[in-house]
């Protein structure tokens, strides 16, 4: 599977198992109000705590949790609200 990259350095505030249908999935904090998961993932390589920089392999692309086929879940948050992420992607 595909690696998955920071799209942002951060840190780390949740490296596991969702048990709400992401399956394996990373959250990471970037500052000022943004954060960024990403859901079904196969492998994570990354902890808890650590710090990422923009562009750092996090893990791989899979197909856990309540999934129909292998990809990535890509959510981002703004002041703990989900925004629409083609705002940010160029």
């Amino acid at each position: 599977m595909p690696p998955i990259y920071a799209c942002s350095g951060g840190v780390v505030t949740r490296a596991g198992w969702d048990p709400w249908g992401l399956g394996l999935r990373i959250t990471v904090d970037h500052g000022n109000g943004f954060e960024t998961t990403y859901g079904h993932m196969s492998r994570i390589d990354v902890s808890y705590g650590q710090e990422v920089g923009k562009g750092s392999a996090m893990g791989l692309m899979g197909n856990t949790g309540r999934s129909t086929g292998p990809h990535v879940h890509f959510i981002i948050k703004y002041n703990g609200v989900p925004t629409n992420p083609l705002k940010y992607i160029q």
